[in-house]
């Protein structure tokens, strides 16, 4: 059974939104590799549908000569949960249909290595609420939002352990959690 790895850029009060906040910190180029090192072995990319429309028109006219991580996002397999899209635009797309967790557990059993998931902040929050989430890949922006969806926002408590950290020159922190039972 391969792992969920949740990919978040965060405020330091949770806010996760679409990320254009996170601009005036710049990218230190070791937060790619940290990024890099979450997908190694993911051989799917699990997404809601409000981040798989914004990410569709963002990566799909991207090469690997623009952007490393372009090969990754367009040739990997795309799982999208969705209770309104019926057809996927974005090649190796596949709609899953409306969240099931019983549909995701499939998903873990039947893909052969990892599974990515980036934004996708509704479907994170119901796969934490779940139990289905087993790495949390965190990059902390030293900012506060005030409002904004959170990360944790409504879900029941559970414990992570500390598997990795690092802190950055533009002042971002990565840390990389695994689910703790």
């Amino acid at each position: 059974m391969g792992d969920i790895r949740v990919h978040e850029f965060m405020s330091l009060d949770g806010v996760i939104d679409e990320p254009r906040w996170t601009f005036e910190y710049g990218f230190d180029p070791k937060m790619g590799e940290a990024l890099a090192g979450a997908m190694a072995d993911c051989q799917g990319i699990l997404l809601g549908r409000i981040t798989y429309e914004m990410f569709e028109p963002a990566w799909s006219p991207r090469t690997a000569e623009e952007d490393p991580g372009a090969p990754f996002m367009n040739d990997t397999m795309k799982y999208v949960v969705s209770s309104t899209l019926e057809k996927g635009t974005w090649r190796n797309s596949e709609i899953v249909g409306p969240y099931n967790a019983d549909v995701i557990r499939r998903l873990k059993e039947s893909v052969p290595g990892a599974i990515y998931v980036s934004g996708s902040g509704t479907l994170v929050r119901a796969m934490l609420a779940d139990g289905l989430v087993d790495e949390l890949h965190l990059f902390v922006y030293p900012l506060t939002r005030g409002e904004g969806p959170k990360l944790f926002g409504g879900t029941p408590a559970r414990k992570f352990t500390l598997a990795n950290s690092e802190a950055y020159d533009n002042g971002v922190l990565y840390v990389r959690y695994h689910h703790a039972g």
